[in-house]
Parts: C-alpha cells; sequence; structure tokens
C-alpha cells in the first residue's frame, strides 16, 4: 500500500524541490520505492522541439537516481515563472483538481513511497479561473500529511511560525520542519530552530548544509512521517 507527504515551504525559492530531492534520494538509496509528484510546475525551459521541461520533475529524478518517467510526475508544466494560477491562464491550460488526483493516483499504485511536492508556499493559488484551488485544497482532496521547508536564517521565525499557524486554523495536519541553508554553529541560525520549535510545538525534523548531497536523517525516522 502506498504511503505519502506533502512538502510545502514558508515561501517560494525557499529550497523545497532541493530537499525533495534528498528525501527522495534516501528513500530510495534504503532499498524503498520511491516517488516525486507535483501538482504544477512554472518557469520551466523549453526544449529544441518547443515542448518544456519540468525542471523541479529533472532535478528530482537526477538528484535522487530513482527510475520514475519524468512523464509521471507532474501533469501541469508552464513557462512563465508565475503562480500557476497566472502561468495557466497566460498560456491556456487551467489546472483541474480531477486531473491532478488522477496523476497521483496513478503514481500511488505504482510506488511505495511517494513525496509530493507544492508550488510556492501555503497560500499559493493553483487554479483561479474555472475552478478555484488553493494548494491546501490539494492537500485535503489527496488527504496528505505535510512538512515544512524553511530557511535557517534571519526572518525564519515569523514566517515559519504563520505558516504553521495558517495550517493548523486550517485543519491541515503538519508533522515538522526542515530548515534549509543551515550553516553549524550559527548562533542566531541555531536561536531560530529553537524558537521556531518552541512557538510551533513542532520539530525540526533536518538541517540542510548549502551542497548537500544527502539528507541527515534516519530513513526510518523519515519514512514514518509518510501516511
Amino acid at each position: 500500500m502506498s504511503k505519502a507527504l506533502f512538502i510545502t515551504g514558508t515561501g517560494t525559492d525557499i529550497g523545497k524541490t532541493y530537499v525533495a530531492g534528498l528525501i527522495v534520494k534516501k528513500i530510495a538509496q534504503a532499498g524503498k520505492s520511491a516517488a516525486y509528484y507535483k501538482a504544477a510546475m512554472s518557469g520551466n525551459n523549453r526544449r529544441a522541439d518547443g515542448s518544456l521541461i519540468p525542471g523541479d520533475a529533472l532535478f528530482v529524478k537526477q538528484t535522487s537516481g530513482i527510475q520514475q518517467p519524468i512523464a509521471e510526475m507532474c501533469p501541469y508544466i508552464y513557462e512563465n515563472a508565475y503562480s500557476p494560477h497566472l502561468a495557466s491562464r497566460i498560456e491556456g491550460h487551467p489546472v483541474k483538481m480531477s486531473v491532478v488526483k488522477e496523476g497521483y493516483e496513478k503514481v500511488c499504485e505504482k510506488y511505495e513511497y511517494v513525496t509530493m511536492e507544492g508550488s510556492g508556499g501555503i497560500l499559493c493559488p493553483i487554479c483561479f479561473d474555472e475552478e478555484k484551488i488553493q494548494l491546501e485544497d490539494v492537500i485535503k482532496e489527496l488527504g496528505l500529511s505535510c512538512i515544512i521547508v524553511a530557511d535557517a536564517g534571519l526572518g525564519t521565525i515569523n514566517s515559519v511560525v504563520l505558516t504553521v499557524e495558517y495550517m493548523k486554523a486550517h485543519n491541515m495536519i503538519v508533522k515538522g520542519i526542515i530548515f534549509n541553508n543551515y550553516h553549524p554553529g550559527n548562533v542566531m541560525e541555531d536561536d531560530n530552530i529553537f524558537m521556531c520549535e518552541y512557538m510551533t510545538g513542532l520539530p525540526a525534523l533536518a538541517k540542510v548544509q548549502e551542497g548537500d548531497i544527502r539528507l541527515d536523517m534516519d530513513v526510518e525516522v523519515l519514512t514514518q512521517l509518510y501516511e
């Protein structure tokens, strides 16, 4: 039976895809069947034939070494580096929840551990045309528990606590926080992490340094986050 986990972040370019790649790699290298999924990807380049390259999916596949075909990883790929609701409106291919769910369920049928990544932060609109879809709607529709990726640096206490409080108020399950761009021995960053744990009641699951090629987290602890 497949298990899944949703990765959101305190904002855009916080390192969700980087962390997702390390998570999928950790699980795959433990000999488990691992896969990646994302509802919509924006800001992608084109191949010579004009087709769009799903950059986040490609990064996770290359980082993790999984054999999952890229075509399974994301149903909606956009060129414009905007929120998916705007990119899809400009490019004429709005997200439909039924398509996202169908793709997700197909991946779950084939793999044991599915890591799903969100777009932007928790309040990112996915579609605002025929359907009104927020990121949290996707999380709830698929019945997923979440972890949050946050920067370890200045300003993270505010963004982490606001993200966690919003998610709890809207009945989303948050399992913990992974801090990216961590510098060992940095007094401010260590205090940031302590304060985030204290103010949210959530554990710091891992601390990721720039350039890390592996996640410093026990794989059994990691896989227990999946439901």
